[in-house]
């Protein structure tokens, strides 16, 4: 963690992905994206498949943030043109008792044995990085039943039964450690949690209902202790707001989404994290140009000769539709341009 390097290493959210030609052709020899995502080896070969393309830093576990709630007996499906859909989403008191921790050995056992599958691929040439959503990302789709404009149905539960919302949180938090512990036990190398909507949230709601529970997630976490740590990056989509409270969250690295400038985001948490990010992946539809300006400018911004603690990366996800050349150009931009850096 933080240790010196030649360079500013870069991996990218999502980047197994559609844009990638070979991906899609992987998913149609798997016949859905769950298929694919249950599938040990096929989810083994699309996390290879950028890694081997670009000469990336880092994998990331080819997986879904719904894996979980999934294992709990939800109902989980894709709806082409809609997203994720759940078939028994969790919106009354009976539905909230009936909710229970999955057993990651068990029922998540395909995600496990990806792990070991991967890590035996990679041979050690890079770390790979395992992830969960958050608890309050997790709780959105469960209790809206899918994607959602306004979170309506999830804050009218906030704001009217607190106590529910509170429930389903704790078996949420306590799930996505034991599958975390157990993707930590397969081999993984670094954690990152997904709070994918905690920023729709008010300022207080945000401590209470998100932040809280990544931070008693992160205090179930078997880590280890020293060199042998699993570091592990939270990161909220719209969490600008919250950078400093999310740096005393017990995570080694905080990622940034591309509102907030690198500099200000390391004045707010005064080094005491690194930091990931924070390229607006909409950058990559841009010219060559372009793009290695803002590659460079997101390398100043963090700045400062000879220090570690930054690791290169969108603000959120790759958009399905990005050039590949664009990728190619980002990371040959972000290895050569930051040496100066390091």
């Amino acid at each position: 963690m933080r240790k010196p390097c030649d360079y500013t290493p870069v991996w990218l959210m999502r980047q197994a992905g559609r844009y990638l030609q070979e991906y899609n052709d992987t998913r149609m020899k798997a016949g859905s994206f769950i298929k694919l995502a249950q599938s040990p080896d096929l989810a083994c070969e699309v996390t290879l498949q950028p890694v081997e393309r670009f000469g990336l830093d880092a994998a990331i576990l080819f997986s879904d943030i719904l894996t979980v709630p999934d294992a709990m007996g939800l109902g989980l499906s894709f709806v082409a043109g809609e997203g994720p859909k759940f078939e028994r989403p969790i919106r009354d008191e009976e539905a909230v008792k009936q909710l229970h921790v999955p057993d990651p050995n068990n029922e998540l056992k395909y995600v496990i044995d990806a792990v070991s599958a991967i890590r035996k691929a990679l041979s050690n040439r890079i770390p790979l990085i395992g992830f969960s959503g958050s608890p309050f990302t997790l709780a959105c789709y469960m209790v809206e039943g899918g994607a959602s404009k306004d979170f309506r149905t999830i804050k009218t539960m906030m704001y009217s039964r607190p106590d529910l919302l509170h429930r389903i949180l704790d078996v949420n938090a306590e799930s996505v450690a034991a599958y975390l512990n157990a993707q930590i036990r397969a081999g993984v190398q670094a954690i990152q949690i997904f709070d994918t909507w905690g920023g729709v949230l008010a300022d207080q709601a945000y401590k209470i209902f998100s932040l809280a529970y990544m931070r008693k997630v992160i205090d179930l976490l078997d880590l280890g202790k020293g060199e042998d740590r699993v570091p592990v990056i939270v990161f909220t989509k719209g969490g600008t707001p919250w950078l400093e409270a999310i740096s005393h969250c017990g995570a080694d690295a905080i990622g940034v989404d591309w509102t907030c400038n690198l500099a200000k985001a390391r004045r707010l948490v005064q080094d005491g994290v690194a930091l990931q990010g924070n390229l607006d992946p909409m950058v990559l539809f841009g010219s060559e140009k372009t793009i290695r300006e803002e590659c460079r400018r997101v390398l100043d911004d963090f700045g400062m000769v000879n220090s570690g603690g930054h690791v290169f990366n969108l603000g959120h996800g790759i958009n399905q539709f990005t050039p590949v050349e664009s990728v190619g150009i980002l990371v040959e931009e972000v290895h050569s341009y930051s040496r100066k850096y390091h």
